[in-house]
């Protein structure tokens, strides 16, 4: 028989108690894309969700809802007609074969947001000017089977939608000001995810938009803080530059950031996660092949939800209200 010492027996009565995983709240992760255009990528990316039980968000570019023809009529605020910092659509079958993997992601749960429609940058847009581009945005996508020669397909439900069912919004280059928020509001949004947070953080509201915030997450040898999206590690990797010969050891990295930024929340105070990432496949493929590894690990855990943004909004809610004891 082994005695445990007294002083032991009261250094442990001393210790706090580790949290058990029930008490906890479901650890929450946010995975979202940006642009929402390129075909292959949409058939890549919803296979990803399948495979793993989650549900990602799309923040939409709506000029690639547009053929060359119709984006004579789109005007961005502050710039000349038929001008789009992302391109247009090519061809209406393009837009067709966008609008019906739109659709049943959005039967299969995902999220389709705004992105607004130029991409461009709205650090000195007015509430005026976020109102115009939200409005092309909505218009674009109402229209977009009719507009692409498709009326006759357009499914059941599609204008109530493209109507009612877009909730939220990123701005381009995460470029925000005060005009915003009020333009957001009046045009239905609920969220907006256009912040960056020093860390994950759970969302604020303002004026009844709750504003997410991609986190900086550590990475790489020297553990430097980068916002948590493809783009910056691109960056951060090789200065935005194509560098295939390394992309193996891109992914290693951003895989690894991925984990450990997880790992903090999991083991932590659970706060979600968020993670970003556009329709280009940066660097080889680094960035997606570390997403695919990060999904399939985190995912299929018990108390994790790969969730969308609207699916956060009340689980978020709920967990409040269980901390506050009502």
């Amino acid at each position: 028989m082994h005695f445990i010492p007294a002083s032991a027996l009261a250094l442990c009565l001393l210790l706090p108690t580790p949290a058990k995983s029930e008490d906890k709240p479901k650890q929450l992760v946010l995975i979202s894309f940006d642009g929402a255009h390129d075909n292959v990528l949409w058939t890549k990316s919803r296979e990803m969700a399948r495979r793993n039980g989650a549900h990602f968000t799309y923040f939409l570019s709506c000029t690639f809802l547009m053929n060359h023809e119709q984006a004579k009529a789109y005007q961005g605020p502050g710039h000349r007609p038929g001008k789009s910092n992302v391109g247009f659509a090519h061809t209406d079958e393009e837009v067709r074969t966008r609008i019906a993997n739109i659709w049943e992601a959005h039967q299969e749960g995902a999220d389709i947001s705004s992105h607004a429609c130029g991409h461009f940058d709205g650090k000195n847009f007015t509430k005026a000017d976020w109102t115009q581009e939200f409005g092309a945005a909505r218009e674009a996508l109402r229209d977009a089977w009719k507009n692409s020669g498709a009326a006759a397909e357009e499914p059941a439900g599609w204008q109530d939608f493209a109507t009612h069912g877009v909730k939220g919004f990123r701005a381009p280059y995460l470029s925000t000001n005060d005009g915003l928020v009020a333009a957001e509001k009046e045009a239905g949004f609920v969220y907006d995810a256009s912040l960056v947070t020093r860390g994950a953080m759970l969302p604020k509201t303002v004026d009844g938009i709750a504003r997410f915030g991609l986190p900086l997450i550590p990475e790489g040898p020297d553990h430097r803080l980068v916002i948590g999206m493809d783009y910056n590690l691109y960056v951060r990797h090789s200065k935005g530059i194509e560098d295939p010969a390394n992309s193996k050891t891109y992914e290693e990295r951003s895989f690894g950031a991925y984990e450990s930024a997880f790992k903090t929340q999991y083991d932590g105070d659970r706060i979600p996660l968020q993670l970003g990432f556009h329709f280009v496949e940066m660097n080889a493929g680094a960035y997606w092949r570390a997403l695919d590894r990060f999904v399939s690990d985190v995912c299929h855990k018990p108390d994790v939800a790969c969730v969308s943004y609207s699916e956060a909004l009340p689980l978020i809610a709920g967990r409040a209200t269980a901390a506050s004891g009502l």
